[in-house]
């Protein structure tokens, strides 16, 4: 595997979401000393926050699962999660609402499930079900250790016995044709492929390989921080602070200092020169590119994942409603067609709403609860829409969908907090306005998505939802312990981890 060489003492991190987190206590953990320096004045990056009249919004994302992973980082300092965080089991993981009226709560408990499924669409399904869920198992486990989890040099780095075990598992062909052996009911299937949508292809345009995503959903359990998403950013930044990692907030990168192939200092905004051993970048990849100088040598441009629109919604309390639910219409593959193909909002809405407040209610002023819908759009490449103009009168749309999918008079009280579209996002600085990255097509998946290391450039690496792994809470904390491993070599690395007590200029001189 390739590893910088040279000094790595003292790596900066450049932005402090999950993934800069994450490599921040991985590096500190091996013995590197951490500078963070992140433009907004809290952690979090696209895991963002907004306090409006009494209510916490998470403005990022809402489903979060593989707790196992975020015990991992703050393994890496010698930190438990209990410690630092308090993790709710959200169960049901999904209510899903079909648009016939049948539901159905998607549990990630095998036995749960299977008498879900029987009520829903009978033993047969139930059977199948069981047969699902076994292998979805067996694609998880392999395809963590040797795809997910591994740094890739070259496509050349896959062919290996693991590539054998994850083609003989059925890995290589359709996602949706693939589930569909197990399960017949077009409406089971989507609560298994309907996480393609995180993907930004249609599930019968995408790899199996790909459902383990609809493992970690509906097996490995969907959670909860409490006090909001923004704890898990919070809880990991002060472990990182504990660790001995010093953050500068409210700060831009404006330049990246090289001498020859080596990132040696780092400019910020504020008129600080911050020298380093190596840097870690987890700011979008173009940007990461302009700070670097480098231009890209891919031979096809890389393709942008759907946009959403999300509505921040305020209502009177809904004692019915669960913490996330999957509002299905009619159609299904014309969903995707609407959006990836002909750039246009969905004719027929599929939507996902979340209802933080059901599982921690001081989320929201008493009474009250706060609810969250995402719609998939098209990303501002692929669409000609002027969200500026049309975002309003969208929104009213999607509050009339939600408002008939739920039965009469649920939105009662109902105030409209916020409404982010592509032209939000893009305002953000997030590629053809999406805040899902790069799409998983097979060009951009495992060796071929675009690397975290760059031809030319010694000791700078990258991180985040536009390199490997991918998108979403799991992907891009993985990429975090990817990049410090580019960094330290894999394992523990080079050195000792250092006591919390041991001062920032001992690290920088030891």
């Amino acid at each position: 595997m390739r590893t910088v060489v040279g000094r790595t003492d003292h790596v900066v991190v450049v932005g402090a979401g999950l993934a800069g987190l994450s490599a921040a206590l991985h590096l500190a953990g091996r013995g590197r000393a951490v500078t963070v320096v992140e433009r907004e004045v809290v952690p979090g990056g696209r895991m963002g926050r907004l306090d409006l009249d009494g209510y916490r919004i998470d403005t990022g994302p809402t489903v979060l699962t593989m707790p196992e992973l975020i015990d991992d980082v703050f393994d890496a300092v010698g930190e438990r999660t209990r410690d630092r965080l308090d993790l709710l089991p959200v169960t049901p993981a999904y209510h899903a609402a079909f648009a016939d009226g049948r539901t159905l709560d998607v549990h990630s408990h095998e036995e749960s499930m299977v008498q879900a499924v029987t009520e829903f669409a009978g033993a047969a399904q139930a059977a199948g079900y069981r047969r699902l869920r076994d292998w979805l198992s067996r694609l998880y486990a392999a395809e963590f250790d040797r795809f997910i989890a591994a740094n890739f040099d070259s496509p050349l780095s896959m062919l290996t016995p693991a590539l054998a075990r994850l083609t003989a598992l059925g890995g290589l062909r359709r996602w949706d044709r693939k589930v569909a052996e197990f399960v017949t009911d077009p409406d089971l299937r989507r609560v298994f492929t309907f996480q393609s949508l995180y993907a930004g292809v249609a599930p019968d345009r995408t790899l199996a390989a790909y459902a383990v995503i609809a493992y970690m959903d509906t097996i490995s359990g969907v959670y909860f921080p409490r006090g909001g998403m923004r704890a898990l950013p919070d809880a990991l930044a002060a472990a990182a602070t504990a660790a001995g990692v010093r953050f500068r907030y409210g700060a831009a990168v404006t330049e990246l200092v090289r001498s020859g192939g080596r990132v040696t200092a780092v400019h910020t905004d504020q008129g600080e020169r911050i020298g380093c051993d190596a840097v870690v970048l987890t700011t979008e990849r173009r940007r990461s590119h302009q700070l670097l100088g480098h231009r890209s040598r891919r031979p096809i441009a890389v393709r942008p994942a759907p946009s959403a629109v999300v509505l921040h919604v305020a209502v009177d309390h809904l004692p019915a409603t669960s913490h996330h639910c999957l509002l299905f219409g009619a159609g299904w593959h014309s969903v995707f067609r609407d959006i990836i193909e002909g750039g246009r909002v969905m004719s027929d809405p599929s939507l996902l709403l979340t209802r933080p407040t059901v599982t921690d209610a001081s989320l929201a002023p008493q009474g009250r609860d706060l609810l969250y819908i995402l719609a998939p759009v098209p990303n501002l490449v692929r669409g000609e829409i002027n969200w500026d103009h049309s975002g309003t009168l969208y929104a009213d749309r999607l509050l009339d969908t939600v408002q008939r999918r739920l039965g009469p008079g649920p939105l009662r009280g109902m105030e409209l907090l916020r409404v982010v579209t592509p032209a939000d996002w893009a305002r953000q600085d997030m590629l053809a306005g999406s805040p899902f990255a790069l799409a998983h097509t097979f060009g951009q998946t495992g060796p071929f998505r675009p690397a975290n290391m760059i031809r030319g450039i010694d000791n700078a690496v990258l991180a985040g939802g536009s390199t490997v792994p991918g998108v979403g809470i799991p992907p891009v904390l993985i990429s975090g312990r990817l990049a410090a491993e580019r960094i330290t070599g894999p394992g523990f690395g080079t050195g000792p981890a250092l006591s919390p007590q041991q001062s920032f200029a001992d690290r920088i001189t030891r």
